[in-house]
């Protein structure tokens, strides 16, 4: 049953571009987060500096806030209620 809904769902994915499993992979990501991330992994964290720091400096604070929330502000107040 599970490897039929799985297959289900990946033709479905597949029909409408792989836009459910991006958005699955990227929730919470504007599209210039992306878009850094890519230009990151690919030129190297010293050399998008070097390109422009200031798309750098806006880059790390919207992955720190980003991440401070999904990490840590919402376990926390998960755990708090139902604690």
């Amino acid at each position: 049953m599970t490897m039929w809904f799985k297959s289900q769902f990946l033709a479905f994915d597949q029909k409408v571009d792989g836009a459910i499993s991006f958005f699955v992979r990227h929730y919470g990501k504007t599209r210039f987060m992306v878009a850094m991330s890519k230009k990151a992994q690919y030129l190297g964290l010293e050399n998008l500096f070097l390109k422009g720091p200031k798309a750098f400096v806006y880059f790390f604070l919207f992955y720190l806030i980003r991440d401070t929330i999904l990490y840590i502000i919402i376990p926390i107040g998960l755990a708090a209620w139902v604690d």
